[in-house]
């Protein structure tokens, strides 16, 4: 990593889970960082003593209440606050990410450069886009377009105060706590912005159609929270999100079933039903495929797009029953967990 602004105030929390090797390299990474903050959500791999080892100030989350990231991100961020307490600067950063040389620096000229900027991050990089068709899929989602931003992931530069206006995260979302926490930061006036600059590389490890079914669930509860907390958002329009999702997840799968006994059961010519209903998915997959090769993806990744953006409306619609479903019994939600 490039050398830290020597007038900059700044700290970094790192978060993990049985990170592992990730976790090693994520750690060497941030080591010029002189407030260096780790929080382990229950690690059973070794993580804590390799935390201590690299000389991380060391937070361990217990139950109750649940993990999350966002319950991690908040104790990291208090810790290393009372290590320094007149930081402005805080820099998050994943388990499973490596920051990249030069981004600090380019990081503190951009939030120096506008005040009204709650944030800054760059480009988040797949480690192995090359070994799966799920870790392509990341490293195609991680490149947002440079320029203001409606969201964030787990890695950006933070400004200390923009932070304490909205109350940092909230706690208790499994799912999508970063994007909710964009919001409020918008809500009350300040900028998001990704800047043209490498930030970390990331190591989704997601090699299994499982793996990615879980992280797709996840999504479909973060997408139902955010919808919840925020239904007057227009950009992005999460009820609208969470339409989609029940039209598609719930909807269509129930209508086909249902035509499909009818024309087992009843009359032969609800197989025409069946039929229309079919084609429906492949007509919407076109779609989805002329879209993203319209905007420059190789023909492999914008098939590969096509399918699963559809094919994951069905995970996504469970994640929408499972938030649903906690909410109508009032209790939290718990951790989805796609590695290992």
């Amino acid at each position: 990593m490039s050398e830290i602004p020597a007038d900059a105030r700044l700290g970094v929390v790192v978060i993990g889970r049985n990170e592992g090797e990730r976790l090693a390299r994520c750690l060497a990474s941030v080591r010029g960082f002189p407030n260096r903050v780790y929080v382990d959500s229950g690690s059973t791999d070794g993580s804590v003593p390799l935390a201590r080892r690299e000389g991380a100030s060391l937070v361990e989350l217990t139950q109750p209440p649940p993990f999350t990231a966002a319950r991690a991100r908040n104790a990291g961020i208090e810790q290393l606050l009372r290590n320094e307490p007149t930081a402005e600067f805080v820099q998050t950063v994943d388990g499973d990410c490596e920051l990249q040389e030069g981004w600090i620096t380019a990081a503190v000229a951009a939030l120096r450069a506008e005040a009204r900027l709650a944030l800054v991050f760059g480009r988040r990089r797949e480690r192995h886009p090359q070994r799966s068709i799920y870790n392509a899929l990341c490293d195609q989602e991680w490149d947002a377009p440079v320029g203001e931003a409606s969201g964030v992931g787990g890695d950006a530069l933070f400004r200390v105060a923009a932070l304490r206006q909205v109350n940092f995260y909230n706690a208790a979302m499994i799912a999508g706590e970063d994007t909710e926490l964009a919001m409020r930061l918008r809500k009350c006036g300040w900028g998001l912005r990704r800047i043209d600059a490498e930030m970390t590389l990331h190591d989704a490890a997601i090699t299994r159609f499982a793996q990615w079914w879980r992280r797709i669930r996840r999504s479909g509860h973060g997408y139902a929270e955010m919808a919840h907390l925020h239904p007057d958002a227009r950009e992005p329009n999460w009820p609208r999100t969470v339409r989609r999702i029940v039209f598609w997840g719930g909807l269509m799968p129930a209508a086909l079933l249902i035509a499909a006994v009818l024309a087992v059961m009843a009359d032969s010519r609800w197989w025409l039903a069946v039929l229309l209903l079919l084609l429906a998915w492949p007509a919407n997959i076109l779609r989805l495929i002329l879209r993203e090769r319209a905007h420059g993806s190789s023909a492999r990744l914008a098939r590969a797009t096509g399918v699963f953006l559809m094919v994951g409306k069905l995970p996504q619609f469970l994640g929408l029953l499972g938030y649903y479903r906690d909410r109508l019994l009032r209790r939290a939600s718990q951790l989805i967990e796609y590695k290992g």
